[in-house]
């Protein structure tokens, strides 16, 4: 019996980054589900949930944050403006800079979205280790930390 660690020659997905992959791409069609039903993609959550930590983020930051280039950064802030979630101001001292901040809607919806995501955390927590959650944050950041 072969372990992660020690896949058989002839099973090429039994591979740690494999295994990892699958988990990220569950995890993410599952928040792509359940987001869908409030209004929200996965990236737009990340924007406001990054805009409630930071207000006035860059498009780049806020881009880095969600995983998505700067472009689909843009066509994200776009929506979530259009849907009245978000507002954009020019800077008080940088003219050519605008921030970004949540509005009175963007709120009410990021609570309902950070009630989803925890869900999941849940769900995610309880397959692995639902005795004790930090095994799992530990072991993922260490992996994270070991790459050069």
């Amino acid at each position: 019996m072969s372990s992660l660690m020690d896949p058989p020659i002839d099973d090429t997905y039994r591979t740690l980054g494999y295994a990892l992959k699958r988990a990220q791409q569950a995890l993410r069609g599952h928040l792509d589900t359940e987001l869908r039903n409030i209004g929200l993609t996965t990236p737009q959550y990340s924007v406001l949930a990054g805009l409630e930590v930071s207000a006035g983020l860059s498009n780049a930051e806020l881009a880095r944050r969600a995983f998505v280039t700067p472009q689909t950064m843009q066509a994200i802030i776009v929506t979530l403006e259009r849907a009245g979630l978000i507002q954009r101001m020019a800077h008080p001292v940088h003219g050519r800079v605008r921030t970004t901040e949540l509005t009175p809607a963007g709120r009410s919806a990021l609570r309902a979205a950070h009630e989803i995501v925890a869900n999941a955390e849940v769900l995610a927590r309880n397959a692995v280790a639902p005795g004790d959650p930090e095994i799992i944050y530990s072991a993922l950041l260490r992996i994270a930390e070991a790459m050069p």
